[in-house]
């Protein structure tokens, strides 16, 4: 198959739909707006819900549950494997040893250290958490893991 052996599905492609270009091209007159009123002028726009003055729905139906989204607690994350990958010169890695590095965003406040890869030298990493297997992990290599 080539380039200039695709064809589009039949129904695929319509023509534009000209309005207000008479009455026999079947949109003219009113050109598929409908009789009078509001939504019928050039610039109407009604928002979603809106229900003419009444109470909309949304606002009738009770409001349950609870969402944390705006009060959690969101932690730039690192492994190990990743932490083995810094300059051989690096011995204390903190968040804005990381963010030179490109491995977390500049101004992360928030880190956290996953366990997956393996290192093989003694780091002095300070962040907010660890997981278990990366505490052991550098622990193991020669290391310390310190909460901040």
């Amino acid at each position: 198959m080539r380039l200039h052996n695709l064809t589009n599905v039949p129904g695929a492609v319509h023509r534009k739909k000209r309005v207000g270009c008479g009455e026999g091209g079947g949109h003219g007159k009113t050109s598929t707006r409908g009789g009078k009123g509001q939504s019928a002028r050039s610039g109407s726009s009604i928002r979603p819900g809106f229900e003419g003055g009444q109470m909309p729905l949304y606002r009738k139906l009770p409001h349950r549950g609870f969402n944390n989204y705006e009060f959690r607690t969101s932690y730039a994350v690192v492994n190990v494997g990743d932490l083995a990958r810094l300059d051989a010169k690096v011995i204390e890695v903190n968040a804005e040893v990381l963010a030179s590095a490109g491995l977390v965003r500049p101004g992360v406040t928030m880190l956290k250290v996953l366990g997956d890869g393996e290192i093989s030298r003694a780091l002095k990493v300070t962040a907010q958490k660890f997981t278990g297997s990366a505490k052991a992990k550098l622990e193991k290599a020669g290391g310390q893991a310190i909460t901040a």
